[in-house]
């Protein structure tokens, strides 16, 4: 059964995912940072993320001090949940915004790069 894009259901799902993905505890290693995640569009979408040494807790609605806030379209989202749209690209051309501590971003990386993965394996209604 297919789960709603930016959903309390979707959120489970995608932690569910990362958590038992090998490749994403390798990726996030030790670090810790909480992410807020803003997606604006008709209404306005707000998720976080929380990895703390190699887990990913994630859910619907504000952060608690968030170390950097990403704002994006709800276009953009969508393109890099399918992985059609790159983040490096999007935030070069102004369709990711970002405020905080962008050196954390950079360090996860490779662990927020699964994030796609993750949602491949899902069936997802966008």
């Amino acid at each position: 059964m297919a789960v709603k894009f930016l959903s309390t259901e979707w959120a489970e799902a995608v932690k569910a995912a990362l958590n038992a993905s090998a490749d994403f505890k390798k990726a996030a290693g030790d670090q810790k940072a909480t992410i807020q995640q803003v997606i604006t569009g008709d209404t306005e979408t707000r998720y976080w993320i929380i990895i703390d040494a190699g887990t990913i807790d994630l859910g619907v609605g504000d952060a608690p001090e968030p170390d950097a806030t990403i704002s994006q379209s709800y276009d953009t989202a969508v393109g890099l949940a399918k992985g059609s749209v790159s983040a490096v690209t999007a935030y070069m051309t102004g369709k990711i915004k970002v405020t905080g501590n962008m050196g954390k971003l950079l360090g996860l990386q490779g662990a927020l790069g699964q994030l796609p993965v993750a949602m491949t394996t899902l069936d997802v209604e966008y």
